[in-house]
């Protein structure tokens, strides 16, 4: 995604300059890899992956993170660029400020190429934070506890995969590795997510956030699916 229309991102408060900071900070030190920035009129949709397959064949789902922001400004721009080139201009800008240059450097990444779809979303009940967090915290040790010090990328893929591929109990197919991203983006709080499903995607919404899933292998290896 290389169609940039505009050269920055200005935002209508300060305090979205901060939520974008707090976002790619916690998307960085999940995975040091990249964000898509998709704006359109008013409104900057900020994308980052927080799990994808690594291997094939791996049942790693594809799980996005997503945060909207408001602009000041009308803008067009859909670009893939790296979280530490945006790290770099926000370590850059005040407190008060409310303009962000977009990097010039992009990147190609496979989850950046699918979107997930914008309509035909069907509601599918709602998980209480609670139970998305202990979730989280119980494969995040469950994780750590099966993977030794000086483990491979294989072995680690496959302890991930096996753990955040798992169904969460109760919820149909929706992966444990939502809650993981959830958490993890620091979308939860002390309310609950609502659910929602299109085919194999389902999308977990809350006042923080949305988490995206993909559900079935080959999205992030750039398959079809």
């Amino acid at each position: 995604m290389t169609d940039v229309l505009t050269q920055s991102f200005r935002f209508a408060d300060p305090r979205d300059l901060a939520d974008l900071r707090t976002f790619a900070t916690r998307a960085k030190s999940i995975d040091d890899g990249a964000i898509r920035l998709q704006a359109a009129g008013n409104v900057l949709a900020a994308y980052v992956c927080v799990l994808r397959p690594r291997i094939l064949g791996e049942s790693t789902p594809t799980i996005l993170g997503l945060r909207t922001m408001a602009l000041a400004e009308p803008a067009s721009a859909d670009v893939t660029v790296t979280l530490a080139s945006v790290m770099d201009r926000l370590a850059r800008s005040g407190a008060n400020d409310v303009e962000l240059p977009i990097p010039p450097s992009t990147v190609s990444e496979s989850w950046a190429g699918v979107g997930a779809p914008r309509s035909g979303w069907e509601a599918q009940g709602t998980i209480s934070d609670a139970e998305l967090k202990a979730a989280a915290e119980a494969g995040i040790a469950e994780v750590a506890g099966v993977i030794p010090a000086s483990a491979g990328a294989a072995v680690v893929n496959t302890a991930r995969a096996a753990v955040w591929g798992r169904e969460l109990p109760g919820e149909g197919t929706l992966p444990a590795g939502a809650a993981f991203a959830a958490f993890a983006l620091g979308f939860l709080g002390d309310g609950a997510q609502r659910v929602f499903r299109n085919g194999r995607w389902y999308r977990l919404s809350g006042p923080r956030g949305h988490v995206l899933v993909r559900t079935g292998a080959g999205l992030g290896l750039g398959f079809p699916g």
